[in-house]
């Protein structure tokens, strides 16, 4: 009763102690309950931190081990190529891997080549800037989407010059209200537009090409961050290149810290795009312009708009690889895809095995769609000058298409009679042909995050084996498979 009194008078007391007291009061179960969030947050960056590095120890141990085990093995590997080459089988096996082997050299060489002699377009001055209509299609993001207007409204690039178009695809999560806020803060810098209902990223886009104003088309997933200069270094090659139809962006992982599948990619993405693309813009063929940041002449789209809205697949209407789509219509046109390194986005990924895979099956069926379609003009006259290096890429694609069953097939066969030899060989590849991305990124960026290179290429050789053969078998399948 005596501290319940006390208590009373200290509340309604007016005296700056009084006023301190009754503060604390208040305070304390705050203290407490942000005490022991932070508690439990440093724990599990604690706990993820250990298991990261039980999986990059647990990675290199693999592979030391694996070489001990050639080296030990060395005798069964020699008796096993004797018992192929007294066979026809076996000899027509080592020549074709042989062909195979020598031709991915080859390949890779002269990717080197080309990435060395690579540069990027520098950005152009404010005046000689066009008129850009950026288009941003949403579904279920959140409040990701609003800091993905924010990064592009605060841009350096001219107000004047800039639209910017932010669609809602019928979402059924807070998007909208979130597009809104950005709305309300960024004013007409943002013009926000919402589908009665959802129909796919294809026709918001669709809709954002036929509003849109600008001379050049800018498209971003509502997931991305753009950094101040992205626009202006997109849009520059169009300035410089009257035969530039398109430019891929250089996309990194915005949540690499979330999780060790984001920091693989992240390793993945640098060697995909400033190595993979910018050896093929050195050919004028970047063969797919990404979703998460891509530019397009407005004349090249609207020279295949109606195409590419109505565009089927074995009689069904095509509702994923929109950006690969739009990339092959564009250079059967004649234009040059080229890609830009100093044009960064910082885009969401997959943190769990279910969406990467997810992932990656769209992504290989719209590789096996567009492959057929880019087989119906490749070898036409679809443009002017050299056309060798396009056909080479589209070469090196159906490669990987042709060769993934008979790879398969090999592969558990091997595992059937050779179990410890296929361990052993495997992974001791997985060491040596993995250390190219691990160097590229080392030397690029940093040398800690760049041994994840190894850990994915474990990964997807024991865990993602199977997506391009399940993908060429189900190419005709419908759904975006993530969005939800």
């Amino acid at each position: 009763m005596k501290s319940e009194t006390i208590t009373s008078k200290a509340l309604y007391a007016p005296t700056n102690n009084a006023n301190s007291f009754v503060q604390q009061r208040q305070d304390i179960p705050k203290v407490k309950v942000a005490s022991v969030k932070e508690n439990k947050a440093e724990k599990e960056k604690s706990e993820k931190r250990s298991l990261e590095r039980i999986v990059l120890a647990g990675t290199f141990l693999l592979m030391i081990t694996a070489a001990f085990l050639v080296y030990y093995f060395q005798p069964d590997f020699d008796l096993l190529n004797l018992n192929r080459m007294s066979s026809v089988g076996g000899m027509i096996l080592i020549g074709i891997a042989t062909a195979l082997l020598v031709y991915k050299a080859l390949f890779f060489l002269y990717s080197v080549y080309l990435y060395i002699r690579y540069r990027s377009i520098k950005s152009v001055s404010d005046e000689e800037l066009p008129t850009t209509t950026v288009i941003v299609p949403a579904y279920n993001e959140g409040r990701l989407v609003y800091d993905t207007l924010l990064s592009i409204a605060t841009s350096d690039y001219p107000h004047e010059k800039l639209q910017l178009l932010a669609i809602d695809d019928g979402s059924k999560d807070d998007t909208w209200f979130w597009m809104q806020r950005a709305k309300d803060k960024l004013g007409d810098k943002v013009t926000i537009l919402q589908q009665p209902e959802n129909k796919g990223k294809r026709h918001a886009l669709y809709r954002g090409f036929k509003m849109g104003t600008g001379e050049i088309f800018v498209t971003i997933d509502s997931d991305s961050i753009v950094k101040a200069d992205t626009l202006r270094n997109m849009v520059s090659p169009f300035v410089v290149n009257e035969e530039c139809g398109a430019v891929a962006g250089n996309v990194r992982v915005l949540n690499n810290k979330q999780g060790m599948i984001p920091k693989m990619l992240n390793v993945s993405f640098v060697l995909s795009f400033e190595f993979i693309r910018s050896a093929e813009s050195m050919l004028g063929s970047v063969l797919c312009t990404p979703g998460a940041l891509s530019a397009y002449r407005s004349k090249a789209v609207f020279g295949c708009l109606e195409e590419w809205i109505n565009q089927t697949f074995m009689g069904q209407p095509s509702d994923i690889g929109e950006d690969r789509a739009m990339t092959n219509m564009i250079m059967k046109q004649g234009y040059h895809i080229k890609f830009q390194r100093n044009a960064y986005v910082l885009t969401n990924v997959p943190e769990q095995y279910k969406g990467l895979y997810k992932m990656f099956i769209r992504w290989g069926r719209s590789n096996v769609r567009e492959n057929i379609m880019m087989s119906k003009f490749v070898f036409k006259n679809f443009r002017e000058g050299s056309k060798a290096g396009t056909r080479l890429l589209f070469f090196n694609q159906w490669l990987k298409i042709v060769m993934a069953y008979p790879v398969i097939l090999m592969m558990f066969i091997f595992i059937a009679t050779h179990p410890l030899l296929f361990l052993s060989s495997t992974f001791l590849s997985i060491l040596i042909y993995s250390s190219f991305p691990v160097l590229f990124y080392a030397k690029r960026y940093n040398v800690a995050e760049s041994f994840w290179a190894y850990s994915y290429s474990i990964l997807y050789t024991f865990g993602l084996f199977w997506i391009t053969p399940y993908a060429i078998a189900t190419a005709s399948r419908r759904g975006w498979l993530t969005r939800g």
